[in-house]
Order: structure tokens, then sequence, then C-alpha cells
């Protein structure tokens, strides 16, 4: 077991870190998961039933640790419903902002998960599209596509709500209610999928 570990380490270690810096964007966490890899491979050595296919069972096992490395960072990033949105500080001297503010924050709550945590990093925590999707391990077109359809659902939730008269920059100036909602606090929180 030993000799095959060093076999592997010797054949395999620069084909295999490149490997994974194609697929993450750091350093380091290339390094630990190639070192990660190479934990596996000793530990799953009697595993392997035919040294033909001791490659593709390295590879095959570096792709899943590459997978698994992206499914625990996207646990990590996981919103805690307290914190996801709080009023801030200081409002802007907007009345409308102060008026519609925990109505957003409602609809915003109420979105899937997937939708609350791209607005909330994006919008709320001023995290670009881009860093968005390395955070998440998506790519940036996905990224994209996440928040647009945040967007968008939380945008039908509003008009849903309240209809809303724009200046021609598009900028809200007033709005009207739709429903009693608003006024009660509950502010359509009906979810969505």
């Amino acid at each position: 077991m030993v000799l095959l570990t060093e076999h592997v380490w010797e054949a395999f270690h620069a084909p295999l870190l490149q490997f994974i810096r194609m697929r993450v964007a750091n350093e380091e966490t290339a390094e630990d998961l190639l070192q990660d890899v190479f934990v596996k491979i000793h530990q799953q050595a009697e595993n392997l039933k035919e040294i033909k296919k001791l490659e593709s069972w390295i590879y095959q096992i570096t792709r899943h640790t590459i997978i698994d490395y992206y499914r625990s960072k996207r646990a990590m990033i996981s919103l805690q419903e307290p914190e996801v949105l709080q009023l801030p500080a200081e409002l802007p001297d907007d009345d409308l902002v102060s008026e519609l503010f925990p109505c957003v924050r409602a609809m915003v709550n109420n979105l899937p998960p997937q939708d609350r945590q791209a607005l909330v990093l994006t919008e709320y925590q001023g995290l670009t599209q881009k860093e968005f999707g390395e955070r998440l391990g998506l790519s940036f077109s996905g990224a994209k596509s996440r928040v647009q359809r945040a967007r968008e659902k939380l945008k039908q939730q509003l008009l849903a709500c309240c209809h809303f008269d724009l200046d021609r920059r598009r900028h809200i100036i007033d709005y009207q209610r739709r429903c009693q909602c608003c006024s009660s606090g509950n502010c359509c929180t009906t979810p969505t999928d």
C-alpha cells in the first residue's frame, strides 16, 4: 500500500494539481484538495480491483473531492433567518423608502432560499455578481442568472402589492397600495417558487 501511494504521488502529483487548479480559483485550495485526494487514495487503495484502471480511479476520486469541496462551501454560506435583512441604522431621508423597506424586507425574507441568498449577498452585503458566483462555486453566468431571477421574483411581488409612479429615470416618486398588506405589515408574503 505504501508503494502504491508513493508511485501514485510521483506519477500523478503534477497532472492532478493541474486538473484541480483548472476547477478551483485559489492555489492554496488546490493544494489542500490535492492532499485530500492523496489521503483518500491511501485510505481506499484496497478498493482498487484492477491496477489497469488506476488512472481513471484516481481521477474519479479527484472529481468527487472537488464536488465535495463545492458542496461544503455552499453549506458554509447559508443564511441565518434573523440576520437576513435588518433595518439599516439610517434610512435615507426619502419617506417612500422608509415606508416600503419593511415590506421589501418581508418579501425578500419570503423568497426561496437560493433567491433570498442571491439578493442578500449582492444587494445588501455588496458582493458583485462575480464575487457571489465565486463564493458559491457558480459560473459567472449562473450567478448572474440567479440574481436576475431573484430580482424578477421580488419585482413581481412588489407589483402585485403596489402600483408605482416613476419619473423619467425610473425612480419611484409615489405608490398606491393594491392591497392592505403594506399597512398591516404582512406585505403580500405569499411564498414564491
